[in-house]
């Protein structure tokens, strides 16, 4: 099945929204955001779920000693990395690479481990973008890689994009908030039931 993950929690409502509809992964900003929480907070929102689904923290370009305290203290079951990080950054979780794609090119991948993470780029934002992109320019990596695909992805369009490029993953922010911050409960299980429903049309 391909990976939901269900990014920019910034409350326990919302966390336990992304867990009853059957997202893989929540993910907590710890980098400059406007969905930006404190390690307590993730903490306090991890410790109020029932269901726990894998907890990822995205930085951007933050000290690797941070990065692991942090991910220390939250639980957190892997790192993503958003920012210009080099490869072979150490951390005792696994690290997921942001690559930004721009003007139809993909980064190069090859130092860094799977999935990787597939976002469009901007000239002025360093984090998500939630703007859409030429999913296109990724089909050579999508057949060799493990591929999670980001940018602009909401109810509407995510189960096509699930049927024509089969991603490992598909990751949500903006795509199913009523503002900022701000899960749409129903936005978020129409976004997962759309994967899900993809998935089996591929078989």
């Amino acid at each position: 099945m391909t990976e939901v993950k269900i990014c920019g929690i910034c409350d326990a409502e919302a966390a336990r929204i992304a867990a009853a509809a059957g997202a893989d992964m929540v993910g907590f900003h710890f980098c400059s955001s406007l969905r930006r929480i404190t390690p307590e907070e993730a903490r306090a929102i991890v410790e109020a779920l029932d269901r726990r689904p894998r907890l990822v923290g995205v930085f951007i370009d933050q000290p690797e000693a941070e990065v692991e305290e942090v991910a220390r203290f939250v639980g957190l079951d892997a790192v993503q990395l958003h920012g210009s990080e080099p490869a072979g950054f150490r951390c005792t979780r696994p690290v997921l690479k942001a690559l930004k794609v721009r003007d139809g090119r993909v980064p190069d991948p090859e130092p860094w481990p799977d999935p990787l993470l597939l976002d469009s780029w901007s000239s002025d934002q360093r984090g998500g973008t939630g703007q859409t992109w030429d999913w296109t320019a990724a089909r050579e990596l999508l057949a060799r890689r493990k591929v999670i695909l980001a940018g602009g992805l909401h109810p509407g369009n995510v189960g096509e994009v699930v049927r024509t490029y089969r991603p490992f993953g598909v990751d949500v922010s903006s795509g199913v908030e009523a503002r900022a911050r701000i899960k749409e409960p129903d936005r978020v299980r129409a976004f997962v039931q759309a994967v899900r429903n993809a998935d089996v049309d591929q078989g």
